[in-house]
């Protein structure tokens, strides 16, 4: 199966200085693997660049306006005003962007038949209730199944394509970038010509797309519940809208039921007006590319950095069979260790004196591990697929040595659980013969050490395969002008 080995950055290939990217406001791509954001519309209007806030946007509400005039000059489905809405709601995944959450590759699946149906059927509902507003579609990701995060992204890009263009053609050549003259198909039949970088990751001639950062979320404000409910909480206007079902949703944190939500959209115009009224009455705010709080950007910094600012030679050993690789992973866990503990990288944990998410830490241990293997021969593999789910690494060197790191936050409830059956389970399946279970504290910890070697030592007993279990302090520490 796929999986991720090499990371290759956009400023690492065409030896761009990645200030320079962040100066123009553009994401530094990886190349061949999706960098988990996502294109918002609610984002355009407010970009910086003229590109965007000017030919996108227009486009966008030019685009949905016309759908919504098919649809409401529809009698019947499947007539000619809606085969042709059915043909402006087709919105297939555009890799270039290296965008969205394929995790071994930038390939995806966009739209689909039975999504388009969803579209289409309840978009003409909508409609029929007078409601003419051009973001009605992008509403309907609050209670549709299935239209996600990716599919909003892939919509917007389809859609604003042509700005995107513009804007690439600007930013690449303030940059002197090489580019080459290509003629873009999309699968939904509309075509473009651009000169633009090419992928070396991707098999054939394809280029790559850049993304202003200003246009980006790792969550898009129609599918965040949270912060929807949480702003219009606090609008009176809205507080009066709404019924005391919606009102009862905002106190959850999460949109649990959609089906209700939907019921209460689809009752009315006012209801659906007031849907997409609390969507606005969000805050247009990007995804934070400098402080990173979900740990989506750091690690590919960190990758290129750790081994010169921290220079740690790997005592090399004499064949690399299953004793050498569990020799140089041992190594490769003790830097980690010494790195959070002892050089700071604790710091990398946490955003805001909240930990990040577990992928973050996940991440961090690639970066470092990524940095001191390049040079022994050796595949760091985050994310391995071995039929019963991801493993967060792996270690290999041809089919004589495989050895699981997995690491986990003393935040998740299910860290002994975890121990316990999955890492066992993933050994299996990759027919590996040792793994390592790096535990890192960064609060929460409770008595979950004790269950954890209490499971490893009855687990022994027994005599049954464990791993070993390495405990890392992540709590933050003061610094040393504070000490």
């Amino acid at each position: 199966m796929a999986k991720i080995a090499n990371p290759l950055r956009f400023s690492e290939h065409f030896s761009v200085n990645p200030k320079l990217l962040e100066a123009a406001g553009v994401l530094n791509p990886t190349l061949n693997v999706d960098t988990r954001l996502f294109i918002d519309p609610m984002l355009l209007a407010d970009s910086i660049h003229p590109e965007i806030h000017g030919d996108a946007r227009s486009t966008y509400e030019s685009h949905f306006t016309t759908v919504i005039g098919l649809l409401g000059g529809s009698q019947k489905q499947d007539d000619a005003p809606w085969r042709s809405a059915l043909k402006l709601l087709t919105f297939p995944e555009i890799k270039w962007t290296c965008l969205g959450y394929g995790a071994a590759s930038v390939a995806g699946s966009g739209s689909g038949h039975q999504m388009r149906a969803h579209l289409i059927q309840t978009g003409k509902e909508i409609i029929a209730l007078g409601v003419k507003d051009p973001d009605l579609f992008v509403a309907m990701a609050l209670f549709e199944e299935g239209f996600g995060p990716d599919l909003i992204s892939d919509m917007t890009t389809n859609v604003i394509f042509g700005g995107l263009l513009k804007f690439n053609e600007r930013i690449l050549a303030d940059l002197s970038i090489p580019r080459q003259k290509m003629k873009l198909q999309l699968r939904n039949g509309r075509s473009f010509e651009a000169e633009l970088p090419v992928n070396p990751c991707m098999k054939g001639k394809h280029p790559v797309v850049l993304v202003p950062l200003d246009i980006l979320r790792d969550l898009p404000i129609a599918n965040d519940w949270s912060d929807i409910a949480d702003n219009s909480s606090k609008n009176h206007e809205l507080r009066i809208l709404v019924n005391a079902d919606i009102a009862a949703l905002w106190k959850l944190k999460s949109l649990k039921d959609k089906s209700i939500l939907k019921n209460w959209a689809l009752s009315g115009k006012e209801a659906f007006e007031t849907l997409i009224k609390m969507i606005h009455t969000a805050p247009p705010l990007s995804y934070d590319a400098k402080a990173d709080p979900n740990g989506e950007l750091f690690w590919l910094t960190l990758a290129d950095q750790v081994a010169k600012e921290e220079p740690f030679e790997i005592e090399k050993p004499a064949q690399l069979d299953l004793a050498g690789v569990l020799s140089v992973v041992e190594q490769i866990v003790e830097q980690f260790r010494f790195l959070i503990e002892d050089r700071r990288f604790s710091e990398e944990l946490y955003h805001n004196d909240k930990p990040r998410p577990e992928k973050s830490a996940q991440r961090l241990f690639f970066a470092v591990a990524l940095a001191y293997c390049r040079a022994n021969d050796l595949d760091v593999t985050p994310e391995a697929e071995t039929g019963n789910g991801p493993v967060d690494f792996k270690v290999s060197l041809g089919f004589t040595g495989r050895v699981l790191v997995e690491i986990k936050l003393s935040t998740n409830s299910k860290v002994v659980k975890g121990y316990t059956r999955q890492l066992e389970t993933y050994k299996k399946a990759e027919e590996t013969q040792k793994g390592y279970y790096v535990v890192v504290d960064v609060g929460e910890m409770g008595e979950k050490a004790e269950a954890l070697l209490a499971a490893k030592n009855e687990a022994a007993a027994k005599g049954e395969p464990v791993s070993e279990i390495i405990f890392v302090d992540g709590i933050r520490k003061p610094s040393a002008s504070k000490l």
